[in-house]
């Protein structure tokens, strides 16, 4: 009774294993990618933001 419960046991914990090792590794393979920044809507092309309390 005790061994086929230990073999069950080793057969499950090498299931979880396997799979563990195989989502690793399709993640590592994944080409990750980083889309550019849009500027940000409140700022002028040179940069500078625009605000409604400037000084005159």
């Amino acid at each position: 009774m005790i061994a086929i419960l230990l073999v069950v046991s080793f057969i499950i914990v090498a299931v979880i294993i396997f799979l563990c090792v195989i989502t690793t590794s399709k993640a590592y393979k994944f080409k990750h990618t980083v889309d550019s920044i849009d500027p940000l809507p409140n700022q002028n092309q040179d940069g500078k933001s625009r605000t409604s309390t400037q000084a005159h």
